[in-house]
């Protein structure tokens, strides 16, 4: 059996920061015309803000369609927090200048957006376990271990819950900063995960265990999850784990290209995913 030496002690999230990274990831489309009193610069600006909106329309829309929690003031938060997010520019797909009969010199900018619900009008929220268990809630993914601290040759035991189900991958920084993905591996090439499962790594198939070893630190175990298939990073087969070969900086943007698809039976026109990141701090001693 290989054995992946790695040494951390995981501090458990508490439920006050488990919807911090928590949003929708869609696509949607902006223009602009220039008209006589707009500059192109001016007019692609408009073309972007008017992308970005429809995104935050997309994604309310959804919230409102897909969430029925059962405590009303709880889902008129969510809706809130949705309707005051912020949005950010993950992939500009497609953009270019046109011409309109009537309008003159147009232009049209296609994007993937991640949408990010306001965190304090989503603070309320995250208290609330049923808005956290709930599958009929927004995604959410818990991340904790067998117990809080380790020493060396100790073997650390990582569970992963989601509220429903979802695609994910779960990843090792050590505290030189090198990186390996736990899950999917060679030997349990599974990323999909069933909601209301505990899922323990390691376990079944996996060849490796968890064996606390210097050089102690702090170092990170982060989680991406999303209700759609993950977008692809560059990994070497080690053996019984993958090690990461895309940069640390690009991990997260890279995970976030999510293929996305409309669902089926959604009242939301645009296609959309959930995506959650969660990031547990973790340190050994000797």
């Amino acid at each position: 059996m290989a054995y992946l030496l790695v040494c951390f002690f995981i501090f458990l999230l508490s439920s006050t920061n488990l919807y911090a990274a928590q949003s929708t990831i869609t696509e949607s489309e902006g223009y602009a015309c220039m008209g006589d009193d707009k500059s192109r610069k001016q007019t692609e600006q408009l073309a972007m803000a008017d992308a970005k909106r429809k995104a935050t329309e997309f994604a309310v829309t959804y919230i409102k369609s897909e969430t029925h929690i059962k405590d009303m003031e709880l889902e008129k938060d969510l809706v809130s927090a949705y309707a005051n997010a912020t949005v950010k520019v993950i992939q500009e797909i497609e953009k270019g200048w046109y011409k309109e009969a009537s309008t003159g010199d147009c232009y049209k900018v296609k994007i993937k957006a991640e949408v990010l619900p306001d965190e304090k009008a989503i603070a309320k929220i995250s208290k609330a376990e049923q808005a956290t268990d709930d599958p009929s809630a927004p995604l959410t993914v818990k991340l904790w271990t067998d117990k809080k601290e380790y020493t060396k040759n100790e073997k650390i035991k990582v569970y992963i819950k989601g509220n429903k189900p979802f695609y994910a991958r779960v990843l090792y920084k050590d505290v030189k900063g090198s990186m390996v993905q736990l899950l999917p591996n060679p030997y349990r090439t599974d990323n999909y995960f069933n909601g209301g499962v505990v899922y323990e790594i390691p376990s079944g198939n996996d060849r490796f265990e968890l064996e606390v070893s210097p050089p102690f630190g702090e170092e990170n175990v982060i989680v991406y999850a999303s209700t759609a298939s993950l977008g692809e990073i560059d990994l070497q087969d080690e053996g019984s784990v993958y090690q990461v070969k895309t940069s640390a900086k690009d991990i997260s943007t890279k995970s976030r290209g999510v293929k996305l698809k409309a669902k089926s039976g959604s009242k939301a026109s645009a296609s959309i995913s959930e995506f959650v990141e969660e990031t547990a701090s973790v340190k050994t001693g000797r």
